[in-house]
């Protein structure tokens, strides 16, 4: 089968996220910072937002067990925002390049509901997705094969016609399984290229 549509990661695909751009002023040592990061608020840890627990809910035991970094706890949900650094503009061209050829496009994120609202109006390009499938909203996170099928079904083909755009490894390899096209988000100069390889723009 030729690649009919496209089925978007969010963070660092559209939209840059990264702890470190906040914690980078919490924590100006960075011998600090990276222990905080690696040892406190864990991208484990956070990955039980994406899985639908609450900021809130998430962080009390967390405090309880490093009270003397509260808030810099805390500050994961209050300076969420503040972890953004803006769009990837070769994503958003992109995407309302391939929009406007009418190619079917659908997102795919780990993300919590706290967050989506906030995240979706960052940038225009999210009004040119058919669908976003949030893991935190269907019970299921990335690389999990059924949440793939489930963006397949929202886009409404088969996952030898849609190309799977990632930053993360992991997930890429994981669509590949489920026979996705695949393109490893790991610059963004790449993205125009691979898009029209295969005819998608």
């Amino acid at each position: 089968m030729s690649v009919r549509g496209v089925v978007f990661d969010i963070g660092n695909v559209i939209v840059r996220w990264d702890p470190r751009t906040l914690y980078a002023e919490i924590f100006p040592d960075p011998a600090e910072r990276d222990w905080f990061l690696a040892n406190v608020c864990t991208m484990e840890w956070h990955a039980r937002h994406d899985a639908g627990i609450t900021f809130a809910a998430n962080r009390t035991p967390l405090i309880a067990r490093f009270p003397q970094h509260e808030a810099a706890i805390l500050a994961w949900e209050q300076r969420w925002w503040e972890m953004f650094s803006g769009p990837i503009p070769e994503s958003e061209a992109a995407i309302e390049a391939m929009a406007a050829r009418g190619v079917p496009m659908v997102g795919l994120t780990n993300m919590s509901t706290e967050t989506t609202a906030g995240t979706f109006a960052m940038s225009p390009a999210f009004a040119w997705l058919g669908d976003i499938v949030v893991s935190a909203e269907v019970g299921l996170m990335k690389p999990d094969p059924r949440i793939f099928q489930l963006a397949a079904d929202r886009a409404g083909l088969a996952p030898a016609e849609l190309l799977f755009i990632d930053d993360s490894k992991r997930n890429i390899d994981a669509a590949a399984a489920l026979g996705f096209d695949i393109h490893h988000f790991d610059d963004p100069a790449t993205l125009h290229p691979a898009l029209a390889a295969r005819g998608l723009l």
